[in-house]
């Protein structure tokens, strides 16, 4: 055995500078100071370029903790708006950028960031560049992102969005997480719009739809058009981003999780810890980050991936009813009417919208949200009920 291969080049090498590797990487540096940590990200920067917005109720008061210093910006409610009514909710909703995250990680003293270089192969003590260097590690954690597996069936939250100035101040005050008001396309359409100073904003064209494909011109566009229809002249767009989520029709946990027990440990996307509904995983993120920090002694591969995996099916086994109601929204709602089903479910109880997001539903939240004449066909809905069906069927 080499000198290099008994010594390892660090005690964590973390493949993936998105967000859940950095927030392991900034909770490993709290709980467990001292480990050689190798950050191997395949493109430009670490954290990308983002937005991660959350709900506050969707973290505990521990993991909240956890980002609150990374928080840029922090509304005391939010609106959404439909085409037969509008609502404000005093949830607190806030907002992280790559920008910050990535200074903090940049911060730690004694960390390894190794930007532009891919991988060629992950083990779980040893990670192949492909320049033909090899990484010796005995924690090597897989945080690439999401990758399409027979074992997950799909629909995408898809979206791109633009950061603006304003040639005058508009009178935002707070987010709007839904504006369905626009012409129904490509799926659920909706603007999200996030005010962020007096003259800037962060303007969102969203789609849930069926295929991921994102053409870029034809959303800003719509974002272009929709900004002239509140009046708002864009003096410059300062910034632009886009991505495609994945959204949860069906899983089966034990294909999924096969191939993966044996390899690297998967984190955060990659292990398909995201909201089933939105493709959201900054909550999960950390919740992962707080138990391989504080949990994970020794810290192997091992035995991360035994305390992710663990965490994995215990919230696959949980969101099974999310999934169901994800196939009725894909599979039994004509695109152009989708809107109809989170129009009807922004009238529920704030409480109940909040544990939604939360994924901490009540077995009297489901009720409710079943209840009353939906704005699904029953025979339609009735055929999604099946995960494995439609597990077989993609």
């Amino acid at each position: 055995m080499s000198a290099e291969k008994a010594s390892g080049d660090a005690d964590v090498i973390l493949v993936g500078g998105g967000l859940s590797g950095c927030l392991i990487v900034l909770l490993l540096a709290e709980y467990q100071p001292g480990k050689r940590v190798v950050i191997v990200e395949a493109g430009d920067r670490i954290c990308g370029n983002h937005t991660w917005s959350f709900h506050q109720t969707d973290v505990s008061k521990q993991d909240f903790r956890h980002v609150e210093p990374l928080i840029g910006h922090v509304w005391p409610g939010q609106r959404v708006i439909f085409p037969s009514f509008e609502r404000t909710l005093s949830t607190r909703y806030a907002s992280i950028a790559s920008k910050t995250l990535r200074e903090a990680v940049y911060a730690l003293q004694g960390l390894d960031i190794r930007e532009k270089t891919p991988v060629a192969s992950l083990h779980p003590s040893k990670v192949v560049l492909t320049n033909g260097k090899t990484l010796w590690a005995p924690c090597v954690i897989d945080a690439r992102g999401f990758e399409p597996h027979a074992a997950i069936k799909l629909g995408y939250q898809k979206f791109l969005g633009q950061e603006v100035e304003l040639a005058q101040a508009h009178s935002e005050t707070l987010p709007t997480i839904m504006d369905a008001r626009v012409a129904q396309r490509d799926g659920y359409r909706f603007v999200y719009v996030l005010p962020l100073s007096p003259s800037h904003l962060l303007i969102e064209d969203t789609r849930y739809s069926d295929g991921g494909d994102l053409d870029d011109s034809e959303f800003r566009d719509a974002i272009q058009a929709y900004a002239a229809k509140q009046g708002w002249v864009v003096r410059k767009v300062l910034r632009e981003e886009h991505g495609v989520l994945p959204v949860t029709l069906a899983v089966d946990v034990d294909l999924f999780w096969q191939e993966r027990i044996t390899g690297a440990a998967p984190v955060g996307l990659r292990a398909g810890l995201f909201q089933p509904t939105t493709g959201y995983s900054l909550p999960e993120a950390v919740r992962v980050a707080n138990i391989i920090a504080n949990d994970c002694h020794p810290l192997t591969t091992q035995t991360v991936l035994s305390a992710v995996y663990a965490h994995a099916r215990k919230r696959a086994r949980t969101q099974g009813f999310y999934r169901l109601l994800n196939r009725m929204l894909f599979q039994a709602t004509e695109p152009e009417e989708r809107y109809l089903v989170l129009q009807r479910f922004y009238r529920l109880p704030q409480g109940l919208i909040e544990r939604f997001y939360a994924g901490n539903l009540t077995t009297g939240d489901k009720l409710r949200i079943l209840v009353g004449k939906p704005p699904v066909p029953i025979r339609k809905a009735l055929a999604c009920v099946s995960e494995a069906r439609a597990i077989e069927e993609s």
